[in-house]
């Protein structure tokens, strides 16, 4: 026959005689209640009243464990009522009451000393040889390694549960901070109430990208409520422009496409989360810069206005630039180019050249040939300014098809290294 593993759990039961039992079974209430004095003498929380709740169970755990253990002696492969569950259930209701498992941990270990000790004083009178006696200490260690881990484990799933319960709760509040209508203030302070979310006086929305979030980065604070299984991964940061909240925010979100909304009042929330959103489709499109960390929508308000209609944006476009229409694309770049540097500079062609770096010469010459196709458009303020908008726009949309290409181009040298 092969000799069992060191591993096997049922080993040092398995070298206990089972005839020990009988030996035990007479003194189990006796050794339950010095069990029950030496915890409730060392374990200050369990050192209650006889008549108290917590001492009946205390003692239907003590007895619990005497029984199933002598039950084990004796028959090490049979079906017994397992104690585990009842532990199990212990910690899950240690993890309600909101209790670690300190003093429970601290009762089992006192417990099984006495048990011990009192094996020990009866190995004397029965002559038992000191391998026997060592299977018992091994099988009451591996005894308590099994009852604290089950009392861990339904200590974990309630926390679990409870936890689940409280990210449920939140993502229903950021839901109706979010609807569309505003949901009623009192609904909103309702489920503020029972997701433990202190109303602060502002928020702003976050939208996030498609792949939010690294898990290396720091995790979001408590008071941050967030859902990302929403369409748009979604957050809601309350008073964002507190004392060091902007360097928590760029801390817990850099490294992720995140578009922060402007701060409104809590009932504003779905208008903070709209611009946010807007933000994001266009820093994704490439219409704004995401090179710089987490992107503030308030710090891109023109070119969110700018591209709030692009059908009206087109249509005004095809008008006022209608005059470079029959150019080359590569004039029509340069002349836009000029043109709306000249705007942007106060008319000033010196300056021009600066921003272009081209000699003043060739911005002058460039000068008189948008005078010849522009003519008295040049002069009147209000085309001046429509003018600008729409090469505004147009150096973004130059923008956006520069990161198409360098997004294709990178996939298709992926595509090559794979091939």
């Amino acid at each position: 026959m092969a000799a069992q593993s060191s591993t096997d759990p049922n080993r040092p039961w398995a070298e206990v005689p089972r005839e020990l039992a009988e030996h035990m079974r007479p003194y189990l209430d006796e050794v339950a209640d010095d069990m029950i004095g030496e915890i409730q003498a060392r374990v200050r929380e369990y050192d209650r009243p006889p008549d108290a709740p917590y001492s009946s169970t205390l003692r239907m755990a003590v007895e619990r464990v005497l029984h199933y253990f002598v039950e084990r002696v004796a028959d090490p492969d049979g079906e017994h009522e397992s104690v585990t569950d009842f532990f199990h259930a212990i910690g899950r209701g240690e993890a309600g009451e909101g209790r670690s498992l300190d003093a429970m941990q601290s009762a089992l270990r006192v417990g099984l000393m006495v048990a011990w000790r009192r094996i020990c004083e009866g190995a004397v009178h029965l002559n038992m040889p000191p391998a026997t006696l060592g299977a018992i200490g091994e099988a009451l260690l591996a005894y308590q390694d099994e009852l604290a881990a089950a009392a861990a484990a339904g200590y974990a799933q309630a926390q679990a549960a409870v936890a689940g319960e409280m990210q449920r709760r939140r993502q229903r509040l950021l839901s109706l901070l979010l609807a569309v209508p505003p949901a009623s203030p009192e609904a909103i302070n309702d489920q503020a109430a029972a997701a433990q979310w202190p109303m602060p006086r502002t928020v702003a929305a976050v939208a996030l990208g498609k792949h939010p979030y690294d898990p290396a980065h720091p995790a979001f604070p408590p008071d941050i409520l967030a859902d990302l299984t929403r369409p748009v991964p979604s957050l809601i940061v309350p008073d964002p422009d507190g004392p060091g909240r902007a360097k928590l925010i760029d801390r817990t979100l850099g490294g992720c496409t995140a578009v922060v909304g402007p701060t409104v009042p809590v009932a504003e929330a779905g208008r903070s989360m709209e611009w946010a959103r807007r933000a994001l489709v266009l820093a994704e499109r490439g219409l704004i810069e995401r090179n710089t960390g987490v992107i503030r929508a308030a710090e891109h308000l023109s070119t969110l206005i700018l591209f709030q209609d692009e059908e009206l944006l087109d249509g005004l476009s095809r008008i006022r630039l209608a005059p470079l229409a029959h150019l080359r694309p590569s004039q029509q770049d340069r002349l836009a180019e000029t043109l709306l540097a000249w705007l942007q500079s106060g008319r000033n062609a010196n300056e021009v050249a600066m921003r272009l770096h081209v000699h003043p010469q060739t911005v002058r010459y460039r000068l008189r040939q948008l005078e010849d196709l522009f003519g008295d458009q040049l002069l009147d303020p209000d085309l001046r300014f429509e003018l600008e908008i729409v090469l505004r726009a147009r150096c973004l949309t130059e923008q956006e098809h520069r990161a198409a290409r360098s997004r294709r181009t990178a996939s298709g040298e992926v595509v090559a290294l794979r091939r």
